[in-house]
């Protein structure tokens, strides 16, 4: 890794946290532990290798830490000093939100990284006691890459990439990019659902739970102040 090669404390913290790939590595360490196959698919372009070397450098520099509980949750986690740079992704977000919003260019249009979004971010739990299978249909994909499904059930979320089997609850439909603008906050659901760029359809009780089901986080409600909007 780079060195300033200045003893100033900016520079030191700015060593680590501006290293390309860590500000998204505490991103998603911030929720809580995460396995390491769960950190890439947060960053689906950095490869197995820079994950792993990465994670040892903030292992070693006691922003990471290794958690082994001996079973498939092992993983990673924040420390002390770790968590403190979450405030810092905090404001990075809110500033994106303001002033970075835009139509989405094509490289930035990734499958993966939604879908593992809505798998994580997700709450399973805003259907009560019950399991709710829902079957996402992006419309502007090809046939491999058109339908996922998501399994609610017992506080997990459980993303699926064939049809599991049993009744679907709850159909969504929308093209990709227009899924990742209602998971950005650029589209509120009810409005995507008015203008028809999402078709919701199902049980009512699933049809009624699925905002709460979204679980779109704070930074989805900060306006956009990009070009005066």
């Amino acid at each position: 890794m780079k060195s300033y090669g200045q003893f100033c404390p900016v520079a030191k913290a700015a060593e680590l946290f501006c290293e390309r790939w860590n500000a998204l590595i505490v991103r998603d360490l911030a929720t809580g532990p995460r396995r390491f196959s769960e950190l890439k698919r947060g960053v689906p372009l950095m490869s197995p290798s820079l994950l792993s070397s990465r994670l040892k450098w903030l292992v070693e520099e006691g922003i990471v830490e290794h958690v082994d509980s001996g079973d498939i949750r092992s993983g990673y986690t924040l420390t002390e000093s770790g968590r403190e740079f979450i405030p810092l992704v905090e404001a990075l977000g809110t500033w994106g939100q303001r002033w970075t919003r835009r139509e989405l260019k094509e490289h930035e249009i990734d499958l993966g990284l939604l879908v593992w979004s809505l798998e994580s971010s997700t709450d399973p739990n805003a259907f009560g006691a019950r399991p709710c299978l829902i079957r996402l249909e992006l419309t502007d994909q090809t046939d491999t890459k058109r339908f996922w499904w998501f399994l609610n059930h017992k506080g997990r979320c459980e993303l699926c990439v064939e049809d599991p089997g049993g009744d679907v609850n709850l159909y969504l439909s929308c093209t990709l990019p227009d899924a990742i603008y209602i998971v950005r906050g650029d589209i509120t659901p009810s409005a995507a659902i008015e203008s028809e760029r999402l078709e919701v359809i199902g049980d009512e009780w699933a049809r009624s739970a699925f905002s709460r089901w979204l679980n779109l986080g704070p930074l989805t409600k900060v306006a956009s102040l990009r070009d005066g909007k």
